[in-house]
């Protein structure tokens, strides 16, 4: 198929009322991406033509993604018009649910009914007369539109959360970081991918979205009420019904960051006890810190039972609802289950960090600058040995973690054999090329792992990394551990912000002043000990695995901050150095770390994207060896 081909088959499926339905939903979805909650305030009076603009510049983004998930279904259903690997067993499965014939049941499928359900409900609600391939592959086209809404949502809700924990004005409009957020979620190649071909994951994670944008508003100054936590069980069904590992995230990630939220408004205990929640930022904590504050959350838990409780018992009426599921079921999976065995499956945590850089690798160009200008200081915030006690801690847990990686790869490293069996997928040459050359390949790929880890924690924490400002003494915050200071405590809220207090501009494209704050420890490791759960009972290595893990981190992950602050060496300890307010030149050179910070990450995707989509059409005779000489292309 050469060039012109496609471009005629794009031409064909962006028909003027396809274009023009584009441009409705790019409005609408426009006009939602900014929604007003009652908890928060609303903003500044603003620019009129400021606004106007910022809207039609939403407006383009939404339509540009309808304008490329329309064009990738065209080629799609152009060139792939029958059902396509996993899609024989979704799309037939789908069109009996279409005619009515719920009891019907493929024993070959693994997941649950809810994407079928929803087909079902999409085609009555528009009147389609078929269920189609095409039709049905469409569900995913409006999905990924609707993820990249939910998106920039729920990090907007981010932001205000942060604000309010911190004693700062909540931002009344999303920021343009939450907006290119969402986009950038939308654009994740194997979201993106998979919106053409009638597969669960985009509807898996769009469900998860709107139940963790629930949960988000559930985390505001007033207490929910029993509506809403009828509400959240009825979503955390949902998004059980799409795929059953998302009880990880309905109930583990979602539940336990409400156990938090309810512990901090507590009353505090003694200083120095493990019923005193003690939960510092990210970027301000390190191994002693990250397990204090496990501790503080279990021991706070335990005094404050009733409170616990009466916050979290619509995720743990879900999680016995799933557990009866389980014993009715006899197993996790619906279907297939002799191939498809819950595991302990370790190697999973340390492929899943390559992955991360791999799809991330924009955000780390200003990581590497910032290590070759200032690679001793760098090297030791990275390691997380600010002070002589932090090192004495820091380094046998990075020797911990490195033997750990060792005994995971010699003994836990898991073949499944469908890796093996189907060389269309990108898994299979990895595994081939790498793990299965040697066992000695298998241990040199340890510190890529080790690397990839602490580059990935280090984009989490939020930290700044300035490449043009020389190292000059300063004084260490307060709040960094030390001997004096070994437990920071959480920011003490106040009722409102002082001359002082960074407050967030309400302007609707607030390129340069997004919240930067990092995300909480709590929640940093409650998304470390989802994923691990997650992932480490599937003995099946997939890309699409890894989906929900990557699109809750890409959420939780801060802005810079427009400051550019430095990191300098002083007294053993990483400091931070603020920029002069009239330092042009630095200022200047901050913005653009910051615009490709925010940028960046969408054209990396859109080249990732295009490099999936080329092997997947433009494959010769020589793909033509199964499935009675169709050809063969490789995916996910």
């Amino acid at each position: 198929m050469n060039t012109m081909e496609s471009i005629q088959t794009i031409r064909q499926g962006l028909t003027p009322a396809e274009v023009a339905k584009g441009l409705a939903v790019a409005l609408v979805l426009s006009h939602f991406s900014a929604p007003w909650t009652r908890e928060e305030p609303r903003p500044a009076r603003v620019s009129p033509w400021l606004t106007f603009w910022a809207q039609k510049l939403k407006t383009a983004c939404f339509f540009s993604l309808f304008l490329a998930a329309r064009s990738w279904l065209a080629l799609v259903n152009k060139h792939v018009p029958e059902p396509y690997l996993d899609e024989v067993f979704h799309i037939p499965q789908a069109q009996v649910y279409c005619e009515g014939r719920f009891w019907h049941w493929d024993d070959k499928i693994t997941t649950p009914p809810g994407l079928y359900l929803l087909s079902v409900a999409y085609h009555k609600l528009w009147m389609l007369a078929q269920c189609t391939p095409s039709s049905l592959r469409h569900n995913n086209l409006v999905a990924t539109l609707l993820t990249a809404l939910l998106a920039s949502q729920c990090r907007h809700l981010i932001e205000v959360r942060a604000a309010e924990r911190e004693g700062r004005e909540s931002p009344g409009r999303p920021s343009f970081y939450s907006f290119h957020t969402g986009l950038n979620i939308a654009l994740f190649p194997v979201i993106f991918f998979f919106s053409a071909l009638y597969y669960t994951d985009v509807v898996s994670t769009l469900v998860v979205l709107v139940a963790y944008r629930n949960h988000l508003q559930r985390l505001g100054p007033q207490q929910p009420g029993v509506a809403n936590d009828l509400w959240t069980v009825i979503l955390g069904l949902h998004a059980l019904f799409m795929r059953q590992t998302n009880v990880f995230w309905v109930v583990v990630y979602m539940g336990g960051s409400e156990v938090v939220h309810v512990l901090r408004s507590t009353k505090p205990a003694p200083e120095g006890s493990l019923t005193n929640l003690q939960d510092p930022p990210l970027r301000q904590s390190g191994p002693e810190d990250w397990l204090f504050c496990a501790l503080t959350i279990a021991g706070a838990a335990l005094c404050n039972p009733v409170k616990v409780l009466r916050q979290i018992w619509p995720h743990i009426t879900i999680l016995a609802l799933f557990a009866g599921f389980v014993a009715r079921n006899g197993g996790v999976v619906l279907g297939d289950k002799s191939n498809h065995i819950a595991t302990i499956h370790l190697a999973q945590m340390l492929y899943i960090w390559p992955l991360f850089t791999f799809f991330s690798a924009p955000l780390l160009i200003p990581s590497f600058i910032s290590a070759l200008t200032y690679p001793t200081q760098y090297l030791r915030r990275l390691l997380l040995i600010q002070s002589r006690q932090a090192a004495l801690l820091s380094l046998p847990y990075t020797i911990f973690t490195a033997l750990v990686a060792v005994a995971i790869v010699k003994y836990n490293t898991i073949i499944h054999p469908f890796t093996l069996a189907d060389n269309r997928h990108y898994m299979f040459y990895i595994f081939r090329y790498t793990i299965l050359r040697s066992p000695a390949i298998r241990l040199a790929l340890v510190p890529a792992h080790t690397l990839c880890r602490w580059l990935m924690w280090d984009q989490l924490a939020g930290l700044s990394h300035a490449t043009n400002a020389p190292p000059t003494p300063s004084t260490k915050p307060s709040a960094l551990p030390d001997a004096t200071n070994p437990r920071p405590s959480p920011p003490t809220p106040t009722t409102k912000a002082t001359a002082t207090t960074p407050t967030t501009t309400a302007e609707p494209l607030a390129f340069l002043d997004n919240d930067s704050t990092s995300p909480p420890t709590s929640t940093a490791l409650l998304w470390l000990l989802t994923t691990t759960l997650s992932l480490v009972t599937a003995p099946l290595v997939e890309p699409r695995y890894f989906i929900l893990p990557w699109v809750f981190y890409r959420l939780l992950l801060p802005s810079w901050s427009l400051s550019a602050t430095a990191s300098v060496k002083d007294n053993n300890a990483i400091s931070t150095a603020a920029v002069d307010s009239e330092g042009g030149s630095t200022r200047a050179k901050a913005r653009v770390r910051r615009i490709w910070k925010e940028v960046g990450p969408s054209r990396i995707d859109v080249r990732l994207v295009l490099e999936t989509v080329w092997p997947f059409y433009w494959r010769d005779g020589e793909g033509r060896v199964a499935d009675g000489g169709a050809v063969q292309r490789f995916m996910w």
